[in-house]
């Protein structure tokens, strides 16, 4: 399976360049992991959500693509240029929020995704920046990969991270919050 089977959501960039160099990272990643790109259309998408999570990696990191993206479209339509957003900042930063995760990621003796010892040292935010910027992503889209999660809480987001931002959470948060019932 390639890129564009596994992100078909790729073509929603229009800058050629970021497109590609967006595909890039994700190949690099997945030259860099024990995980498939079919792994990650079985392994859950969080380790925090309990053991019988049937929600994949792909599920959620595409919902959260989609989510971004008509939430960027509706601020544009409602806010226009009171607030630019920048379209495809906005997907390329949430194709690759999760990159890392990859690297996040290892398979334990019976094939369950378990967080290895680099994923406990160094979170997705902080691997995917780097992975990232070795493939020449340029620092708006850096930015929402560092501050797509509660990391980012730290700083100031920019109005792109925003959108990703509560993608991400929106698409998470009901999953974690239903282990509390």
């Amino acid at each position: 399976m390639n890129i564009k089977e596994l992100w078909p959501e790729l073509d929603w960039i229009k800058d050629d360049n970021l497109r590609e160099k967006t595909t890039q990272t994700w190949e690099l990643a997945l030259k860099r992991s024990v995980l498939t790109a079919e792994d990650l259309q079985t392994i859950p998408f969080t380790l925090l959500c309990g053991p019988d999570l049937k929600v994949t990696v792909m599920d959620q990191k595409r919902a959260v693509v989609h989510i971004a993206r008509e939430s960027g479209l509706k601020m544009k339509e409602f806010f226009k240029d009171e607030l630019p957003v920048n379209m495809d900042v906005v997907i390329a930063g949430a194709i690759l929020a999760d990159v890392a995760k990859l690297l996040e990621y290892v398979l334990d003796e019976n094939g369950k995704a378990v967080q290895g010892t680099y994923g406990k040292l160094l979170r997705h935010p902080f691997s995917g920046v780097s992975i990232a910027e070795e493939c020449g992503i340029p620092p708006e889209v850096c930015h929402i990969i560092a501050t797509h999660a509660g990391e980012g809480d730290l700083v100031k987001r920019t109005t792109e991270a925003y959108i990703v931002h509560h993608a991400d959470f929106m698409t998470y948060l009901p999953f974690k919050e239903r282990l509390k019932v």
